[in-house]
């Protein structure tokens, strides 16, 4: 199953350098009340509690020279094999490494990811990265968050987990909010107003205040299609090529029903003939 995952925790366990980071971020909003009324799981290991050095050293330089130190394979190892040890029968274990040259983060990605496993396990590099043998070792995938370098994996984890949190269930208070979301349709957001009615010489949109639920629809659609052509053409192609396959396939339906219907009739009217 892909998408929305419903009736059980999702657990996503966090090796990082730096939990306390990871923690504050994730235990506010949101991601915070979903875990106190248990639809997530969320725990941060600090990778420097598996060092054998005296000083919990964790990287080293790189072999063949180069600039910076690298994440050492052992600590993350056994880090890793404490965190799986209590690996339930049957349970669906992904782990995956914050890289900028991992799988760009989508909804889309997202969604695949919340179907793929029952517990989510990530890897946060720092410095220069990780051995690469740890990568090849215990990695799944790599996911990047897009095309720009940041200190260390522990913000990327923290947007991940955020991504793919809001996906479960109980985790959001409206299924509405899955699917009228920016990305989830191939859109972008459609404009939002609240009170007051009217703000700087600026009003709401008349549709907006008229309870006409169809006329606002509408409205929404139509700029969600404007703003997404206009700032995400990329978005807006498979967009339109999705919306031409749908009405595609309701005409094809329509002719189905139609020659259905028509030789209903004609079967109709031969026995009606065939009775005289």
């Amino acid at each position: 199953m892909q998408g929305r995952k419903t009736n059980y925790i999702m657990r996503f366990d966090i090796m990082t350098l730096f939990p306390d980071l990871v923690r504050s971020v994730l235990s506010e909003s949101i991601i915070g009340r979903a875990q106190e009324a248990g639809h997530l799981e969320i725990n941060a290991y600090n990778i420097r509690d598996w060092s054998k050095d005296k000083h919990r050293r964790v990287d080293d330089t790189p072999c063949g020279g180069g600039m910076g130190m690298l994440m050492a394979a052992p600590p993350i190892y056994d880090c890793y094999q404490a965190v799986v040890q209590d690996r339930s029968e049957g349970e669906r274990i992904k782990t995956v490494y914050m890289s900028p040259r991992g799988t760009t983060l989508t909804e889309s990605v997202a969604k695949r990811i919340a179907g793929e496993c029952d517990r989510l396990v990530i890897l946060c590099g720092h410095y220069e990265g990780v051995d690469q043998r740890i990568i090849d070792e215990i990695i799944d995938e790599e996911i990047s968050i897009g095309d720009y370098v940041l200190t260390g994996g522990e913000i990327p984890a923290c947007i991940l987990v955020d991504c793919v949190s809001r996906l479960c269930s109980g985790v959001l208070s409206e299924a509405e909010c899955h699917e009228v979301e920016s990305f989830e349709n191939d859109l972008l957001e459609f404009p939002q107003y609240t009170r007051p009615v009217e703000f700087m010489g600026k009003r709401v949109p008349d549709v907006l205040l008229s309870g006409h639920h169809g006329k606002i629809e509408a409205w929404r659609l139509e700029r969600a299609e404007e703003i997404t052509k206009e700032r995400r053409p990329d978005l807006y192609e498979k967009y339109a090529a999705r919306k031409a396959a749908a009405e595609a396939e309701k005409a094809a339906k329509r002719k189905r029903r139609q020659m259905y219907a028509e030789r209903a009739r004609q079967k109709k009217e031969k026995g009606d003939n065939d009775a005289l």
